[in-house]
């Protein structure tokens, strides 16, 4: 006797497990079953798992029936024809779905002149295996499974045409490539997706070698030239948005040019750009902290004594200012109404982003990069028939990741570039290296991908031959204009009276622990006084019985508020340890401080 779960619940017993789970296939495939409840039989425990619960991760198998499958050319034909549909053949029990219980009890056979008697299942396709982005990375079956999803991920953060209304479109943070291209080596998912309608990276010139070290540890170098030409620019989009929100007692938020009575008034010069409606102007070149749409609102705290002040309260500024460290154009302004019908502004702001040092760009192979030089075309490496490469990729970079896919793309698109065609590069069906190798021969070039160089400087011939062919590289959406951060003095928070955090706020930069070490590994040790002292405070303490003096401006003395006139220090401690001393005594913790000479 076997026993039976269901979604993990008990429901009875079987005498015949085997027979009961061939009955229950049989009787699914006829469509007396619905088609996502799946059987296992688990001979180790002796018991029959049946899942048929929503959402569970299954795949399409065809059906094998005495070496035989069930999808006949025939049917094909029918499929073609348009007489059968995907639901016939499911509905049929030619094709079901296994989760990943029952493909324990199935033996799934790769491709058709495989098939054995005693298979179950014949895959569809073998790269059914594979998402959409990953199905994208060609030759992917010469690369290890680590590398092909990095390829995957890095897709995924790839520039390129990411919508056709863009235009109109308000999105947050997105990069639009200026002149994207569809690659050179394609797989079957490129034609299937429509990639050629939303392209995202360019094919370009590489050559894997070693330059002035300026490509250690991943790093690439971009021809200057080929900059200039359009390679790799994009434009960044944000939005910014202001509405005029409703409060209690009929107060509401004014878009305008703030007066300069409003509380908290900036200058005249950050609202240079606005114009009469207190909206910025399309096509204006704005930079940080200008402001882009004025708005006053009412004061925060009004009571209903304040109403019937003769002095009404000012009403204070808040405007929306550009960011710290952006800048841009203004795109569009579009002005609308929100859900309650009140005044919806929102400006979007676009901005060039070239190639520079510090970008990121990739392989569809998992073969990441940051730019760490430009090269004027002049000094670039050439071959023998003039030719410069767009991007100069480090070797150290093959033999730990064994990503011979990048290898074989660099030759397979120097194949389609010379013959003017596409190269089928889909997994375990793509095209054959060895025929890639003498096509290349017959024009004229090398089998192995390698060329005669000359070093682009002195005009010398290098000794070693270059490997250099064509390649599909993606620029990808961490830019260091985005990135980068610096700050000396600025805004802290009121709480505690360190740094603010992040970039958007002009925040600081944190010294940790581990940052500590490596000063004083260094030597410079004394660097540490003046990095932890952000939040330094100087305050009165009592010698007697070790608590916070008081400070009295008018009298300018200090007093303590237990012991009255007795010896108070002033002492500089970090303003987060008063604080603490402070939450302590709302703990009825009593906190003294034990003042000792220094000397």
């Amino acid at each position: 006797m076997s026993e039976v779960y269901l979604n993990g619940k008990f429901i009875g017993e079987v005498e015949e497990p085997i027979v009961f789970v061939e009955n229950f296939k049989s009787e699914r495939r006829k469509g007396k079953i619905e088609s996502n409840a799946n059987i296992r039989y688990d001979d180790k425990l002796k018991i029959v798992e049946i899942e048929a619960g929503k959402g569970r991760a299954t795949r399409p198998l065809i059906v094998v029936k005495d070496g035989m499958p069930l999808l006949t050319d025939k049917i094909l034909e029918q499929l073609k024809k348009g007489e059968l549909t995907w639901s016939d053949l499911i509905n049929q029990g030619i094709i079901e779905y296994l989760d990943s219980a029952e493909e324990e009890n199935a033996y799934v056979s790769f491709s058709e002149k495989d098939l054995k008697t005693d298979n179950t299942h014949l895959e569809i396709s073998p790269y059914t295996m594979f998402g959409i982005c990953t199905s994208l990375v060609p030759f992917c079956q010469h690369s290890p499974t680590p590398r092909v999803n990095m390829g995957s991920k890095n897709q995924k953060q790839g520039l390129g045409f990411y919508a056709a209304n863009y235009l109109v479109r308000m999105d947050m943070d997105t990069s639009l490539l200026h002149y994207p291209q569809t690659p050179v080596v394609k797989t079957w998912m490129h034609e299937v997706y429509e990639d050629d309608k939303h392209p995202a990276g360019q094919n370009i010139v590489v050559a894997i070698m070693s330059y002035e070290g300026y490509n250690m540890e991943d790093a690439i170098i971009l021809n200057k030239g080929s900059i200039e030409r359009g390679f790799g620019r994009s434009s960044y989009y944000r939005p910014s948005i202001a509405e005029e929100l409703r409060y209690s007692g009929g107060l509401i938020d004014e878009i305008c040019i703030p007066d300069k009575e409003v509380k908290g008034y900036k200058s005249e010069k950050d609202y240079r750009l606005l114009e009469e409606d207190g909206i910025v102007y399309p096509e204006a070149a704005v930079n940080e902290e200008d402001v882009i749409i004025g708005k006053t609102s009412p004061p925060r705290f009004l009571s209903s004594f304040d109403e019937y002040n003769l002095a009404a309260a000012a009403r204070r500024e808040s405007s929306v200012a550009i960011e710290h460290g952006e800048k841009g154009v203004i795109d569009i302004v579009l002005i609308t109404e929100n859900e309650e019908g009140n005044k919806l502004v929102q400006v979007r702001i676009r901005d060039e982003k070239i190639p520079e040092i510090g970008d990121k760009f990739t392989s569809r192979h998992g073969q990441k990069g940051v730019v760490g030089l430009i090269v004027p075309q002049a000094d670039m490496p050439f071959s023998a028939s003039g030719m410069t490469p767009d991007l100069i990729f480090s070797p150290h970079g093959i033999p730990s990741r064994m990503t011979i896919s990048h290898l074989i793309e660099l030759i397979g698109a120097k194949v389609g570039s010379l013959n003017g065609r596409y190269i089928d590069g889909t997994t375990f069906h793509s095209e054959q290296e060895d025929h890639l190798r003498k096509e290349l021969l017959t024009m004229g070039f090398r089998e192995s991908g390698v060329e005669t160089m000359y070093n682009g400087q002195t005009g010398e011939q290098y000794t070693a031959r270059i490997y250099i062919g064509n390649m599909y590289y993606l620029k990808l959406k961490q830019m260091v204009s985005n990135k980068l951060h610096a700050r000396a003095r600025g805004p802290i928070q009121l709480l505690t009276r360190q740094p603010t955090e992040g970039r958007g706020k002009e925040g600081g930069l944190r010294l940790g622990e581990m940052e500590k070490d490596t000063f004083v590994a260094h030597g410079a040790s004394l660097l540490l006084k003046e990095r932890f002292d952000s939040d330094k405070t100087v305050i009165p303490v009592c010698e007697k019985c070790g608590l916070i003096a008081i400070y009295d401006t008018h009298k300018e003395k200090a007093y303590c508020p237990i012991c009255g006139d007795s010896d108070i220090s002033d002492i500089e401690i970090s303003y987060a340890f008063k604080l603490i001393l402070d939450e302590f005594k709302s703990l009825c913790v009593y906190p003294s401080l034990k003042l000792k000479n220094k000397y």
